[in-house]
């Protein structure tokens, strides 16, 4: 999602990483929220970010890209001032977020106008992996002024960890499924192989 993006190819985009956000949030709930984020140079670092509905006030979550500098949260809404999250977070900065060391309460602001703009979103772009590169952006080579042009319409957004969490509702809420799956696994396994004929033997 650059500047210079078409309606078309943005609407592609956005429609392809919402069917991949579901994946990644559901591969958080399994508690695989770690092997998410295994290879970071390619896959990227991803948080799952909890945010406050502007209109339900019902919690959403949003998997998203991220760089840790100075011990705070850098993410950007690529999609510009269209993101649902981005709008929702205006509304009601207090976010949390899933990271693969904890996770934490935290207060969001979007510092798109910070004179730090540049370097910080390089980090965040560079932490994104293939995604950035997805969209035509190279946070290692690509000069200022081309950097600052393609992602003129992207907001940067800066999180304050401020209290760990723990309890239900967090990261691996659904890992009480893998005894179910793993036993439903091993019983079609023995089903299969109950059915089978015996061998004949000479």
């Amino acid at each position: 999602m650059t500047a210079t993006t078409s309606p078309k190819t943005m609407e592609a985009l956005r429609q392809a990483f919402k069917l991949g956000n579901r994946l990644m949030l559901l591969l958080w709930r399994l508690g695989l929220g770690p092997m998410v984020n295994a290879a970071p140079d390619s896959g990227g670092q991803i948080m799952v970010l909890t945010h406050t509905g502007r209109r339900s006030g019902l919690p959403r979550r949003t998997p998203i890209n991220y760089a840790i500098i100075d011990n705070d949260i850098y993410c950007t809404a690529g999609f510009g001032r269209g993101s649902d999250w981005y709008r929702n977070i205006l509304a009601r900065p207090d976010v949390e977020v899933w990271l693969p060391e904890g996770w934490w309460q935290g207060v969001a602001e979007d510092i798109s106008t910070s004179p730090r703009r540049l370097p910080l979103l390089r980090e965040v772009i560079r932490a994104s992996g293939f995604a950035g590169r997805l969209v035509g952006l190279d946070a290692e080579h690509m000069p200022d002024s081309n950097f600052a042009a393609e992602t003129a319409p992207y907001r940067l957004i800066r999180i304050r960890r401020t209290v760990p969490r723990t309890g239900p509702g967090g990261p691996g809420d659904l890992v009480w499924v893998w005894p179910w799956l793993t036993g439903g696994l091993a019983i079609a396994v023995a089903a299969v192989l109950l059915r089978r004929p015996a061998r004949s033997q000479t």
